[in-house]
């Protein structure tokens, strides 16, 4: 089972940008993950073809389970 917290913006273009986090602390703070976006935003740390990260959209986390099958 892999989960990724995945942190949602909007840039200067109005498009989504997804960063993707592998294997969060759980349970989610929801206070820490609204500070640590708002400082992504506010130190202008990841740019985009679509322009700078101008706000929040959403976080969520994202839990996958993957089952291989026998080939043999």
């Amino acid at each position: 089972m892999a989960k990724q917290l995945e942190l949602q913006f909007l840039n200067e273009d109005e498009r989504t940008v997804t960063i993707s986090l592998e294997n969060p602390v759980e349970p989610v703070d929801p206070e820490t993950v609204k500070t640590v976006m708002d400082t992504i935003i506010s130190e202008n740390v990841f740019m985009t073809s679509g322009g700078d990260l101008v706000s929040k959209k959403g976080a969520r986390v994202v839990d996958r389970t993957v089952t291989n099958i026998d080939m043999e």
